[in-house]
């Protein structure tokens, strides 16, 4: 979802960013989104059909600027990975773009009803918002 809507946030502005999004078990590469998710964000305007689950790659070190995770545990996952101070400076926590210092995670609404999509949309897009401000005015 975080993908989807910094695309489209950034697409809005005519920022042109590099995006990929990845998971970090590999337990569904190559699976399209959750169906509630792509719902949700349809209903927003958001096409998030085409992206599909990769696990995380140690190159994704070299070809990213920032390495957003949606919670601590995966930014430790990550963090384990990181070969060099660069690397560990990359990796950052996507809701304290909105929420600095605060390390909240972005809930998991898998095993939730639809209301959990809902949820998780309206933080990503205050941090995807927050985010894309900041780029802004740099």
């Amino acid at each position: 979802m975080a993908e989807g809507v910094v695309r489209y946030l950034a697409t809005e502005r005519g920022l042109d960013i590099q995006l990929d999004s990845c998971g970090t078990n590999g337990f569904h590469d190559g699976e399209s989104p959750d169906r509630r998710a792509m719902l949700n964000l349809k209903e927003k305007g958001i096409d998030i059909s085409d992206l599909r689950s990769r696990k995380f790659r140690i190159d994704d070190f070299q070809n990213f600027d920032i390495l957003f995770t949606m919670d601590l545990s995966n930014r430790d996952d990550i963090l384990k990975l990181a070969q060099t101070d660069e690397d560990r400076k990359k990796v950052k926590l996507f809701l304290n773009e909105a929420h600095p210092g605060e390390n909240l995670p972005v809930p998991d609404p898998y095993y939730g009803g639809d209301e959990g999509f809902e949820s998780v949309y309206k933080l990503i897009n205050e941090a995807a918002t927050a985010f894309l401000n900041k780029i802004d005015h740099e």
